[in-house]
């Protein structure tokens, strides 16, 4: 078909997706290559998607179409992360409704619901961005398949003892009312008061106890000071009152105390930071509740109960100043742990509770880490950083109703945990009852587990869900698993970097500990999107009104990828209107370049054999373009995206666009001013490399590529996208040709410059030109271009001449010019 004037970018798309569809071109079966697995990040179904999605799922899609032309079969599966907190979360506030109003059974209808509409959305703007997804392995995280893996890959931790139950001090959230994990912690500077509590001695001497948590003080259990303090070694094994509630607590000595740190003195409290649970661990202290689970205060804290937390501590200290209990106190900003999701200040609460061994095993992970291969390499330093500084077990139980239930019972009578069987999975504790008896004791007070499993231990089984949709076979967790050994490790994880410390970490845990495998052969690591303000863009703030359904309004899906190319390998970037405007001038000049290689080479087919002489030019440039694609390869064999599209943009730009055409126009416009045979050999030329141009865009550009393809090559196949590099992208090497050509261009360089400065048109002609050589130079290598150099300079006549040559082109008479070379 012709190439209308002007591309028309939404019927294109629209067209194109249909006819992808139809011939199923992404399908891994097209291609008899090495599998290519990719472990597409599942989102969060949490709200719409923004700007930020667009970018780093667009980057992967260019690695795997990459793979895909390189001959690779490319399994790139995308999945849903649809259950837990977040989607909870989500659907309460988008229905209205919450969990405890309509009850359990009611809610999880309603979650899968709202969580299937959200999916249809996030996969129609995934397909207008070219995504080229294997929809047919798409997947979601609370579906049954995935549930029934994620509670036997719990089963098999349980049975390895990776997964244990206790009753410990846990990170909890009071606003989202769950435990979470130390990787959902953010630090928060937050402002403060600094209190100087008055504690006596028994002997009635004041003893000063600076505390940013005076609210806690019901809950102090001890009083503790560094062994070589001596200010406070005579107190060391006594007791001390803690003022307004007038119990005793012991004064301890330990090591974790910093004399220089406030007065000297530190209060114990269950719990007000971690530091307070080694203490309660390490001196066997008594546990005193103050905040409840709701986030308020309990009764034991007596005038301040059924406050919150920050109310509580405003009281607290105004009943204290009453008492004049207070010596001094300052207003300070500190840094205070968070919850990621809700932003607000954790709590340390005891509750038993579903952890995964992670401390004792520190070491393994990062060996493992040494054994994928990092892009960019520096990020490898912060998952190890993050191994390194591990304070905690991973806590994955979470008590919210929506997400995956863990597989077991409890009996009251003596604590056995009961699990269910294999063949049961997946099941609902809740909604299946135990009906037997407990097998360690006999009794019949079983009653089921009522948590569920964090999100995060479920994404993290996605190398396993991906090799169950590609085999067809449910993992087992049995040693030697025939189906694991082949299809693990997967090829490639694409994440963002600011889930290494869980989404990376924990994957590389979980498959440790069920195969004692890496996941995967490489991990490659995008940032993120920063606002004007250099903030992240996310879902939940305001400059997430960036939304992709937006900007696609504005501009074509291919100028959207061309800006997230832009940005380098695990560097965040800002969004750039300017960057989308560089894309827009990308389409119109591919689309304006290849009506003009229609126009002249209608009739010229693939299947005809390469000219015996491509002649000098064209030489050049299939050279340039060879060179051109080394580069490219090498680029995106390190995932570096970008490094590749600027390679392509040199080489479209400059060699192709400024300088091939221009050499070539004259001899397509006037053929007959030629042999039959040189104009037979650029048009050929022009074809092939034009059919490379559009290979090497392809990735990145995939709608305008292929309608391009479909308009010049539809001889070849029914897509760009099934075509392969090395049935295009052949080596041709001819430096005596581009060592001439860049003498040419170096000429017409000078010719430009000149005619520029005299303010005279590019076309007006030169009567004559004489070039000057150096004393030891030959013209002749410049006299056989001469055809050449007219039809591209407008030049009449031409003389040489030898002397000493300058830098610049000087203008003697009117129509006669000098001109230097270095020949």
């Amino acid at each position: 078909m012709a190439l209308d004037q002007r591309y028309d970018a939404a019927a294109t798309e629209t067209r194109l997706r249909q006819q992808w569809a139809e011939l199923n071109i992404y399908d891994p079966q097209h291609n008899s290559g090495e599998r290519f697995t990719i472990d597409t990040p599942p989102p969060t179904v949490s709200g719409a998607l923004h700007i930020g999605h667009i970018f780093s799922y667009t980057q992967t899609d260019i690695l795997a179409r990459y793979k895909r032309m390189q001959g690779h079969s490319v399994v790139y599966p995308f999945g849903f992360d649809d259950n837990g907190l977040a989607t909870e979360r989500f659907v309460e506030k988008k229905t209205g409704v919450r969990a405890h109003q309509v009850g359990r059974s009611a809610f999880i209808e309603t979650c899968l619901t709202e969580t299937h509409a959200a999916e249809e959305l996030f996969k129609t703007l995934w397909q207008r961005m070219g995504l080229s997804v294997n929809w047919e392995h798409a997947y979601s995280t609370i579906a049954s398949n995935v549930r029934r893996l994620s509670q036997a890959a719990f089963l098999d931790l349980l049975q390895k003892k990776f997964a244990y139950r206790t009753n410990e001090p846990a990170l909890y959230c009071t606003e989202c009312r769950t435990s979470v994990a130390q990787a959902e912690l953010d630090d928060a500077e937050l402002p403060g008061i600094f209190v100087d509590l008055i504690f006596t001695d028994a002997s009635g001497k004041q003893l000063f106890i600076a505390t940013t948590r005076p609210e806690l003080l019901a809950a102090c259990v001890a009083v503790m000071v560094s062994p070589d303090d001596q200010r406070y070694k005579q107190l060391i094994g006594t007791s001390v009152t803690v003022p307004y509630y007038n119990f005793t607590v012991p004064v301890i000595a330990d090591e974790l105390v910093k004399p220089d740190k406030g007065t000297g003195v530190v209060m114990c409290c269950t719990f007000g930071d971690s530091t307070d649970i080694i203490w309660y661990k390490k001196y066997a202290l008594p546990f005193k509740a103050a905040i409840g689970l709701d986030g308020k205060m309990t009764l034991m804290t007596g005038a301040i109960a059924g406050l919150k937390v920050i109310e509580a501590r405003t009281r607290i200290i105004e009943l204290l100043a009453q008492q004049q209990l207070i010596h001094a106190q300052r207003v300070i900003t500190h840094a205070v742990s968070i919850h990621e999701r809700c932003k607000k200040p954790i709590e340390y609460m005891v509750l038993p509770q579903w952890f995964i061994a992670l401390l004792p095993h520190k070491a393994v992970f990062i060996e493992q880490a040494h054994k994928i291969s990092w892009y960019p390499a520096f990020m490898k330093a912060r998952y190890i950083n993050w191994v390194e500084n591990l304070s905690w077990d991973w806590c994955i139980s979470r008590q919210r109703m929506y997400g995956i239930p863990f597989p077991v019972w409890h009996c009251t009578s003596c604590s056995a945990v009961i699990p269910a069987q294999v063949e049961q999975l997946p099941i609902d504790p809740q909604e299946t009852p135990y009906n037997d008896s407990c097998p360690q004791c006999q009794a019949a007070t079983i009653v089921p587990d009522t948590d569920v499993m964090d999100t995060w231990s479920t994404s993290s089984l996605t190398p396993y869900v991906i090799t169950e949709l590609i085999s067809g076979l449910p993992v087992q967790f049995t040693a030697g698993e025939q189906t694991i050994k082949e299809l693990l490790p997967l090829s490639m994880r694409p994440q963002a970097h600011d889930i290494i410390r869980t989404w990376a970490f924990y994957t590389i845990a979980r498959v440790w500990m069920h195969h004692q495998m890496i996941p995967w052969h490489s991990i490659v690591i995008s940032g993120h999107v920063l606002s004007d303000q250099k903030d992240k863009l996310s879902k939940s703030k305001e400059n997430a009104a960036l939304t992709p359904e937006h900007l696609l309004q504005q501009y074509s899906a291919d100028i959207i990828r061309y800006w997230t190319a832009s940005g380098a390998l695990g560097h965040d970037v800002a969004f750039s209107d300017n960057q989308l405007k560089i894309g827009q001038k990308l389409v119109t000049k591919l689309w304006n370049a290849f009506r003009f290689i229609e126009m002249h080479c209608n009739d010229v087919k693939i299947v005809q054999a390469s000219p015996k002489t491509l002649g000098t030019v064209n030489e050049w440039i299939f050279t340039r373009a060879t060179n051109c694609f080394a580069r490219y390869t090498e680029a995106l064999n390190r995932s570096e995206f970008s490094a590749a599209l600027a390679e392509v943009e040199r080489f479209f730009w400059h060699d192709f666009c400024d300088n091939y055409l221009e050499l070539i126009k004259d001899q397509l416009f006037k053929p007959e001013q030629y042999t039959a045979e040189s104009v037979a050999a650029t048009r050929w030329s022009l074809y092939m490399v034009g059919l490379r141009i559009l290979q090497l865009y392809a990735p990145y550009l995939p709608y305008i590529t292929d309608a391009l393809f479909g308009a010049l090559y539809q001889q070849i196949n029914n897509s760009i996208h099934s075509t392969k590099y090395n049935l295009v992208q052949h080596e041709l090497d001819y430096q005596d040709s581009v060592r001439e050509v860049e003498v040419i261009l170096q000429l017409a360089a000078q010719i430009r410059k000149l005619k520029s400065e005299q303010s005279l048109s590019l076309k007006t002609p030169i009567a004559q030109l004489t070039i000057i050589f150096p004393e030891n130079s030959s013209h002749k290598s410049i006299k056989k271009y001469e055809q050449l150099l007219s039809g591209l300079l407008a030049i009449e006549s031409y003389t040489y001449e030898h002397g000493t040559p300058t830098q610049f082109i000087e203008q003697r008479e009117r129509e006669c010019w000098y001109a230097t070379v270095s020949v």
